[in-house]
């Protein structure tokens, strides 16, 4: 991809334990959205992930894979493995320890395709944030720190902003944004609508929209799509 996604200004979420039609998946990948990612945290197997996978695959759409655990990992129909860590987590599990526990078993790792991605968690009541153990009621202050350590110390090439579900503060993805100096800046929570994608595009340099493609349709992506681009 050399670094393509260093580009791109949103990027649609896809969840392998939710059904959409295919009429829609076509709609979506016809969006302008410049990526899609197959993600989530609640019962993802490798085989719902790979029936969205097959569906979604023949459309030439730039495919990323941002896997729940080492189980999910695969190579073979991707463009690129987004690896999360998370960085307002106690657990190291979500740090380091499944990272560990894959490359232990893995021995044919595609490392052009992976991308490491520093995650500040930040609604507790999401799936995300109970399952990883997140401090998510944090000042903008920490957010910024958390981001600055992912950024220049640990070098990540994303730090991602995570509401996961509710729409979050923007001023706390402003003081992240100011914080950074070489990662791009991913946000991701409750955009559903284009006046919400253009107040987070201010400072995200990547917005990531979800769940609205289940709750809100094909319509509010396109808004979406067309506030950022």
């Amino acid at each position: 991809m050399q670094q393509r996604w260093r580009s791109w200004v949103h990027v649609t979420k896809l969840d392998p334990d939710k059904r959409l039609p295919p009429a829609t998946i076509e709609e979506i990948v016809t969006s302008g959205t410049d990526a899609l990612m197959l993600s989530g945290t609640l019962n993802v197997t490798r085989d719902n992930l790979m029936h969205l996978l097959d569906m979604v695959s023949a459309y030439g759409l730039t495919l990323v894979v941002e896997p729940a655990g080492p189980e999910c990992v695969f190579f073979d129909g991707i463009d690129l493995l987004y690896v999360p860590s998370v960085m307002n987590t106690d657990d190291a599990r979500w740090i380091i320890g499944k990272h560990q526990v894959w490359l232990r078993h893995d021995r044919k790792v595609r490392w052009e395709k992976v991308v490491p991605e520093a995650y500040i968690v930040l609604n507790p009541d999401s799936a995300v944030g109970r399952v990883t153990g997140a401090r998510c009621t944090i000042s903008a202050e920490d957010v910024a720190a958390y981001a600055a350590v992912a950024d220049r110390y640990f070098r990540f090439p994303i730090v991602y902003i995570e509401y996961s579900g509710v729409y979050g503060n923007p001023a706390v993805v402003k003081a992240a944004a100011e914080a950074i100096e070489h990662a791009v800046l991913y946000y991701g929570g409750g955009i559903n609508s284009a006046e919400r994608a253009a107040e987070m595009g201010q400072w995200a340099d990547t917005i990531v929209v979800g769940n609205a493609v289940y709750e809100e349709g094909v319509d509010a992506l396109r808004a979406t799509v067309q506030a950022v681009q």
